[in-house]
């Protein structure tokens, strides 16, 4: 807090302890809190309405069956889940992961020029809703060994946001599989390495 009131960042969204910490703030205008009381009730309410919308909607039994197969995917939650199955539809429209990603404006077009090619800016033709639910999947990698491993990857060749966008084309790979599979997610196991006679023997 701008006032340097000493608080709690875990037990912030606490509502009991919200609440104790206004009692405590001696220094704070009467204004500041009461600002802040309105803050808070505007995100309790925000949440209460997020959370009846989702029920209402998983609701419906094919919605619910087909959100559940999504969220088997680790770091897919039900917002991402529910924002796939209502945004993209039918997912057999997208002949590819490379088309469901510039759908969901993942991709930049590519620019040629003699012999150099050059990557421009994201393209602005895409689902807004899609991609904002992507990209805010920030949270995704901590749940997901091979998106940990691939924004670890990225991360080391110095460029934060690349290492976003390419943790949110991985997740559009993932769901549209799912989707079109109909079959909860499974990694698919390692080649199994033949190893002729002749090398066994040496």
């Amino acid at each position: 807090m701008e006032s340097g009131a000493p608080f709690h960042k875990q037990k912030l969204h606490g509502r009991k302890y919200f609440a104790q910490l206004l009692d405590t703030l001696e220094e704070v205008p009467d204004s500041v809190k009461d600002l802040l009381r309105l803050s808070r009730s505007a995100m309790e309410m925000f949440q209460a309405t997020q959370k009846r919308l989702l029920a209402e909607l998983l609701a419906h039994p094919q919605l619910r069956q087909r959100v559940e197969r999504l969220a088997s995917i680790r770091g897919v939650g039900p917002v991402t889940a529910l924002t796939w199955a209502l945004e993209v539809g039918d997912p057999f429209r997208f002949s590819g992961s490379a088309q469901a990603m510039s759908y969901c404006g993942l991709t930049s077009a590519l620019k040629s020029s003699a012999d150099k090619q050059q990557r421009g800016p994201i393209s602005k033709q895409r689902n807004p809703w899609l991609q904002t639910a992507l990209i805010e999947a920030k949270l995704a990698p901590r749940w997901n060994p091979q998106l940990a491993a691939l924004h670890a990857r990225e991360l080391e060749r110095g460029h934060r946001n690349r290492a976003t966008l390419a943790v949110a084309r991985k997740l559009v790979a993932y769901l549209l599989a799912v989707d079109k599979s109909g079959q909860p997610f499974q990694l698919r196991p390692l080649a199994a390495v033949i190893v002729p006679a002749a090398q066994k023997a040496s």
